[in-house]
């Protein structure tokens, strides 16, 4: 009876010794994560704003577009 309690009580101190290590990393791959999806969370609101940017972008070059015909236009009435 003794030597299976010893034999059970030294496998959990083996089990214990080696899940320590493991028991570590997890938790440092825990605050990775955090840091990753915090990244993620800035990225995305990145993204969101350079979408913002590139409607703006575009709305802009229709104007300058339109203001190109406007400056032919009077251009040509002046010249004709």
């Amino acid at each position: 009876m003794w030597i299976v309690l010893a034999v059970v009580l030294f496998a959990l101190v083996v089990l214990a010794l080696v899940a320590r290590p493991v028991l570590v990393r997890l938790n440092g791959l825990r605050h990775a994560a955090t840091i990753l999806q915090a990244r993620a969370a800035e990225a995305e609101t990145l993204r969101a704003s350079a979408e913002a940017l590139q409607q703006r972008a575009e709305a802009l070059q229709d104007k300058v577009v339109t203001a190109q015909r406007r400056i032919a236009v009077i251009n040509a009435k002046r010249g004709g």
